[in-house]
């Protein structure tokens, strides 16, 4: 099926706020929203890509979620050539530093420095290349926590493209149960993880939320990283939390920095105490500790 891609042009304040607008409205459906400048000192755009649809029907998708009245400038349609997008626009992304981290393509691997932790992503249509402000705030978050404590257990709950399983892999040669709900997001985190030479100390599983056999069996984790979205967070407050170890950390993004009172009071209602907050590109990761001892 072709994907349908909806666009609004403004300026730049207005176009980030309509991404906004966007990734709120359809954060359960899981559609990629993202905001960008079209030329240098030019107009931008705010634009969610929908999997499949006619171009009519998702105009008026959009108008039904947020209001017709939400947006200055028309919502403007067309259909996508069915090629790989994702494995497209990653072709030109340049290396993303977080922390002692460098994520890359294949195209930049004669870049990375011998004293820089390098992750290889090749374009796939998972989630999480290292280039998103959730990723790479996880990554930068990841480096400090392993510096102060070892981990012997530890699940990374949405992998997306596996780079976080895989950043700690190579970091600490620590053993990842990576899961997610998306087949395909398994299958490129299975691949990503043989591409940087750590399969055998990652396993990769199809399963949506955490009542999966592979998570029982292999509960409790002393280390869980969540970069997913705030609703789903919220509502896995309770079921997290009887996964941990005690002394347990917990690591949580794929938040906007507006969603962290509402995921806040939601873990410490499960007897978390957040230790470390961290701030990138309006993105927010939380890390929180089940036991006074401080990360």
């Amino acid at each position: 099926m072709p994907m349908i891609r909806a666009r609004v042009t403004a300026d730049e304040l207005e176009a980030r706020r309509i991404a906004g607008i966007l990734e709120v409205a359809f954060e359960e459906d899981g559609y990629p929203v993202s905001v960008y400048e079209t030329v240098m000192d030019g107009p931008w755009v705010a634009e969610i890509l929908f999997y499949d649809g006619e171009p009519e029907a998702v105009k008026a998708e959009i108008l039904d979620k947020v209001g017709s009245d939400a947006f200055a400038a028309p919502v403007e349609t067309d259909v996508l050539e069915e090629i790989d997008w994702v494995a497209k626009s990653l072709e030109s992304l340049k290396p993303v530093r977080a922390g002692q981290f460098i994520v890359h393509g294949s195209h930049d691997r004669d870049k990375i420095a011998s004293f820089d932790i390098g992750i290889e992503i090749e374009a796939a249509q998972a989630f999480g290349t290292g280039h998103h402000g959730t990723t790479a705030g996880c990554l930068e978050e990841l480096g400090r926590l392993f510096k102060r404590h070892h981990y012997s257990s530890v699940l990374d709950l949405g992998t997306g493209s596996g780079v976080l399983a895989i950043g700690m892999a190579k970091l600490a040669k620590a053993r990842v149960l990576a899961t997610d709900i998306d087949p395909i997001a398994t299958k490129a985190a299975t691949a990503n993880a043989r591409l940087n030479e750590v399969p055998g100390l990652i396993e990769c599983v199809t399963a949506a939320g955490v009542h999966h056999p592979r998570i029982r069996a292999r509960a409790p984790f002393d280390l869980i990283v969540a970069n997913i979205l705030a609703r789903p967070l919220m509502a896995l407050a309770h079921p997290i939390s009887r996964l941990m170890a005690r002394p347990g950390t917990l690591v949580l993004s794929g938040l906007r920095v507006a969603d962290g009172p509402r995921v806040l009071a939601s873990y410490r209602n499960q007897g978390f105490r957040l230790i470390h907050r961290l701030e990138r590109e309006d993105w927010l990761t939380l890390t929180f500790a089940n036991t006074p001892v401080d990360l």
